[in-house]
């Protein structure tokens, strides 16, 4: 999963968000230098990816756009899956996300200090191209897949996913709604184990 629903699936704590947001640049048992509900949220972190890349649902998404895209296919679909979060998010939040993207960059802000050099320097960025909102349109998705080519210095033309999008726009939401329950579920037995 991308951003957005790593963020949404921290239960709304403030820290446990932070820990679950930055946890890509923090490796091995490096996540213990941090304070508890941080460490939380890179744990929460690591099972969701852990999950998310070995589930059949993901794998048949993957599959559709493996041949054209390699081992990149996995971070579309994240980026993908996470359109489909926001385009539906008032099936899963009752704050408007607007609102709730607002809440999250105000949360980075306060809490600079916390945050690792490389999400202190990409929440600039962030905020100021509003991606989390983004993911709600095709063309925040398309935005976003050129912004991928581009780090990725063009490896494969991820920039091209967005026709494979829309090609298979109805399969690839129904995946999404199905693997996202299931996903929702996992996460919620994985907090009571903390």
């Amino acid at each position: 999963m991308n951003f957005l629903a790593h963020i949404y699936l921290s239960e709304a704590d403030d820290m446990v968000t932070i820990g679950n947001f930055m946890a890509d640049g923090i490796k091995g048992k490096k996540y213990l230098n941090y304070p508890e509900a941080i460490q939380k949220g890179i744990l929460i972190h690591r099972w969701i990816d852990s999950y998310t890349d070995s589930h059949p649902i993901t794998k048949q998404s993957t599959k559709r756009l493996h041949s054209k895209y390699g081992h990149y296919s996995g971070v579309i679909v994240d980026i993908l899956y996470d359109h489909f979060l926001a385009k539906n998010w008032k099936n899963y939040h009752e704050q408007p996300l607007e609102e709730y993207v607002a809440d999250f960059y105000k949360l980075l802000i306060d809490h600079y200090e916390l945050l690792t050099p490389r999400i202190q320097k990409m929440m600039i960025p962030m905020m100021k191209q509003n991606w989390l909102l983004s993911y709600a349109t095709l063309e925040g998705i398309e935005t976003v897949l050129y912004n991928m080519n581009i780090r990725t210095k063009n490896r494969v033309p991820m920039d091209e996913a967005i026709q494979d999008l829309k090609e298979h726009y109805e399969a690839f939401e129904k995946e999404f709604t199905a693997f996202f329950e299931e996903l929702r579920a996992f996460v919620a037995l994985k907090m009571e184990e903390l």
